[in-house]
């Protein structure tokens, strides 16, 4: 009775992680640089998913929803590959007027002030920074049609239900100026806090099991994990 009782304990717990995982909270890894120094590379983050979610008749008085804001930082579904999460900041929302001139944001005719973001690069490119102008050859098609259908007057104009997304690190972000805008039906949640940080390259944090990784945790784990940045809030 005592064995039954407890793997019948065990498997509660296990039930009860496996529906905050899915429902409620996420861990994430940020694997690139797209968001430094907002969120670095390693930085294992917890996501709300309720964030968003549609309020209930009853949950809408007891659960923290919250409409998607501007500057919000989003976990969403990578519009080119469902299967990836990306981590970036709401810029546009649906409505707003939206052009970059010489890496300046203006949104609605009038300049924002952005203390987040950064710049690595003292070269100017053409579109990255003057946004939106002619595509590069290299655009995926989405994008060109988020600029065939959704500019006017040398503005992109977010369309309902879709928002632009762009990185802190803007000289080194594939954001929506290279894969077009985010449906809001792929945004996952939230990031609230950084539960661990360990500095990593990228090629080591991509794939599920990497050796290489676990052979420099096994060394380095006290040297490499950023403390100072350990149950940090993201904003």
């Amino acid at each position: 009775m005592r064995v039954a009782r407890e793997v019948s304990e065990w498997a509660v717990n296990i039930l009860i992680l496996l529906f905050a995982t899915t429902t409620i909270a996420q861990p994430f890894v940020v694997p690139t640089g797209s968001m430094e120094n907002t969120v670095l590379i390693g930085d294992h983050l917890i996501v709300d998913k309720l964030a968003y979610s549609p309020p209930g008749a009853i949950s809408r008085y007891i659960l923290p929803y919250t409409p998607v804001k501007r500057g919000d930082i989003i976990v969403f579904r990578y519009p080119l590959n469902l299967k990836e999460n990306y981590v970036k900041r709401v810029i546009g929302m649906p409505g707003d007027r939206l052009k970059i001139r010489d890496r300046q944001v203006y949104l609605n005719g009038a300049k924002i002030d952005e203390p987040y973001k950064r710049h690595i690069r003292e070269w100017t490119d053409l579109y990255r920074d003057n946004f939106p102008t002619d595509p590069p050859p290299h655009l995926p098609e989405r994008a060109r049609a988020m600029l065939r259908d959704h500019v006017a007057g040398g503005e992109l104009v977010v369309p309902p239900d879709h928002y632009f997304a762009m990185g802190d690190n803007r000289d080194n972000s594939a954001d929506s100026r290279y894969w077009g805008l985010v449906p809001r039906e792929n945004i996952v949640g939230k990031p609230l806090l950084i539960f661990w940080s360990y500095d990593a390259p990228t090629g080591e944090l991509v794939d599920v099991i990497n050796f290489d990784h676990l052979k420099d945790l096994a060394l380095n784990f006290f040297v490499k994990t950023r403390w100072e940045r350990t149950f940090r809030l993201v904003r």
